[in-house]
């Protein structure tokens, strides 16, 4: 199973919307952990499409993190 598109446009929205202090503190996996369970709650979310979502958001945590330092800084 991929990420889907929608998923992909919902997580970077979601990261977009959250705090960059929360996105900055929180441990690896539970920055994962919190980011899934945002996108579970527009719909439900397969145990296979979670499990996909959250390779996806680890391979971009450092990603995530630069945003959020981005907009600290700014």
């Amino acid at each position: 199973m991929t990420v889907t598109p929608t998923m992909m446009r919902q997580v970077w929205s979601i990261v977009e919307s959250m705090q960059a202090a929360t996105l900055l503190t929180l441990d690896d996996d539970s920055l994962v952990a919190c980011l899934t369970d945002q996108v579970a709650c527009t719909g439900p979310l397969p145990l296979e499409e979670r499990h996909a979502l959250g390779g996806y958001l680890q391979s971009r945590i450092g990603l995530i993190r630069d945003l959020a330092l981005g907009r600290c800084v700014a």
